[in-house]
Order: structure tokens, then C-alpha cells, then sequence
């Protein structure tokens, strides 16, 4: 996918794993500079990364989100900026098997809602939602591939064109969102997890 960031800064927040990695790839041969999470001038997208695989015990995000909140504060201030967190489907739709981690999410998702609405309008904040993703997976759980519509593991491109989507200056009027890339699992087959 093509999309116009020339001379636009791009930063990662958090751990990087193989869709950030690729995203970053993808913005930097669309002409952005990806640079450290700290460096100035504030970079022009911030990539929040969150944990995607499920996992047994799971701790607060509020740290993550609070950070987050600290930069968009200062894009806020210089008028323009970005934010994309990159998470889990679990989300928007809890996994019974993952309570832990699906309660997490779902306040990250809670806010970054609230920063969309706090930093509007020269600060848009999206989420990109993943379910099972790669092989092996990189992103989901195993569990969630007998309940995904288009019957098939997720591509990392696939994740990533979804993130470009995000990012693309031409895409002007979306904040707030959770934009998931998961095959159709969260169209409610889910809700047997």
C-alpha cells in the first residue's frame, strides 16, 4: 500500500515485534524517518505498541496510555500528530480464556478514546486491533482461527496495510477508532473464547 508520509518522523512505543517492525519498514519506504520514541523534534506518528499474543498473567496498561497521553499532550501543542495503538482484537471483544488480558485492553481502548477526544482535532488516536496473525502466530490466539470467517491465519501485510490505512495523511477523519484486522473473528464468534 502507498501512502504519502514524506518528511513525516515516525516513533515505536513499547516492545517491537514483527507487524510493528514491518510497519515501521512500510512507513520508512513510504518516505518517513523513523526515529527514537524521544527524539526532537517530536516525532509526527507515534506507533503505541501493546501486547498481541495472549498471555497467562497480564499487568496494567495504564502506564503505556499515560505516556501516550504525555505525548499527545505535546503534539496537542505543536498542532498536529498521530497516535496508533497496535493491539490485540481482545480489545473490542473479551476472550473468556483471557480475562486478564482483555480487561487491559479494553481500558488501553478506553483510553485512547479519551485522548482522541481530549487531543481533537490536531491530534488524531486510532487502535489497530490484531487477531490471529502470521505463522506461526504473531499476534491472537491459536483458539481464534476456528472462528475466523475468512478461514485462514492473517498476513503481517495484511496487519500492516490496515496501520498505513491509520497513518495516511489522506485519511483526515478518523480518530477514536478500533479498526480490526482479524478476519471477521470479532464479528461474534468471539464470544466463545
Amino acid at each position: 500500500m502507498r501512502i504519502d508520509v514524506s518528511n513525516l518522523r515516525v516513533a515505536l512505543l513499547g516492545e517491537g515485534n514483527s507487524v510493528t517492525a514491518s510497519a515501521l519498514a512500510a512507513l520508512a519506504e513510504n518516505g518517513a524517518s523513523v526515529v527514537a520514541q524521544d527524539a526532537e523534534p517530536l516525532p509526527d506518528i507515534v506507533l503505541c505498541s501493546l501486547p498481541l499474543l495472549a498471555e497467562p498473567a497480564f499487568d496494567s496498561l495504564s502506564p503505556r496510555v499515560e505516556a501516550v497521553g504525555a505525548i499527545a499532550a505535546r503534539m496537542f501543542a505543536r498542532g498536529s500528530g498521530r497516535i496508533v495503538f497496535v493491539l490485540s482484537a481482545a480489545a473490542g471483544l473479551p476472550m473468556r480464556r483471557h480475562p486478564q488480558q482483555s480487561a487491559a485492553l479494553a481500558a488501553a481502548i478506553a483510553g485512547m478514546r479519551g485522548l482522541a477526544m481530549q487531543f481533537g482535532p490536531h491530534v488524531l488516536v486510532n487502535a489497530l486491533g490484531l487477531g490471529a496473525i502470521g505463522a506461526p502466530l504473531v499476534a491472537g490466539d491459536a483458539g481464534m482461527l476456528s472462528h475466523v470467517a475468512v478461514g485462514r491465519a492473517g498476513r503481517i501485510e495484511e496487519a500492516v496495510a490496515g496501520l498505513l490505512f491509520l497513518c495516511d495523511p489522506a485519511n483526515s477523519y478518523t480518530t477514536g477508532q478500533l479498526l480490526n484486522v482479524d478476519g471477521g473473528w470479532s464479528v461474534g464468534y468471539g464470544r466463545n473464547f
